[in-house]
């Protein structure tokens, strides 16, 4: 079912509370899907958003405790970028680097779906390139990005991750890929 505001403000109230954010975090630190749809029981899906949440915070903020508190401490990425290492140290070293090459980054949730032990999630990324990415300075170029993760969730944390990144418009916002 789409869900409409009034219900979009319970179903988060029941993530703040049948979840159990981490200590340091509150319900205004996690990001606000513009669009969630729910298959089934919400008090069901209720931690099931909240990881996904969580997870989407960390890529909004790069702060580690974020993702730790999210992934399963066997969390598996079914995607796994070459040179990126598995399990829940590949998303803190990837958001770490990124980050040097755009540290204002931040990440919008666009869409949020959740079905059975899966969530599905658009996320908009958005920042300036003034870092540093590879051997390559920036010069304050937009980067402006979207990805799509699916996410299998156990136990309130994810446990597996599937992920498309759009790294072509990515490559051609840094100067790497020509238009």
């Amino acid at each position: 079912m789409m869900l409409k505001p009034s219900l979009i403000t319970y179903v988060a109230s029941l993530v703040v509370s049948v979840g159990g954010l981490a200590s340091t975090a509150t319900a205004s630190d996690l990001p606000v899907a513009r669009h969630m749809a729910v298959s089934g029981d919400a008090t069901v899906a209720a931690p099931m958003i909240q990881a996904a949440l969580t997870y989407a915070a960390f890529w909004n903020t790069g702060d580690e405790a974020f993702a730790r508190r999210a992934l399963a401490a066997d969390f598996t990425d079914r995607t796994l970028p070459s040179g990126r290492s598995q399990g829940v140290v590949g998303p803190l070293q990837a958001s770490k680097a990124f980050r040097l090459a755009v540290p204002d980054l931040n990440a919008e949730v666009e869409d949020l779906v959740v079905a059975g032990d899966r969530v599905s999630v658009r996320l908009h990324f958005r920042g300036h390139f003034t870092g540093q990415f590879g051997a390559l300075q920036g010069a304050g170029q937009t980067v402006d990005f979207q990805a799509f993760d699916l996410y299998r969730v156990a136990d309130g944390r994810i446990a597996e991750n599937w992920h498309l990144e759009d790294n072509l418009s990515l490559m051609q916002q840094l100067g790497l890929v020509k238009r």
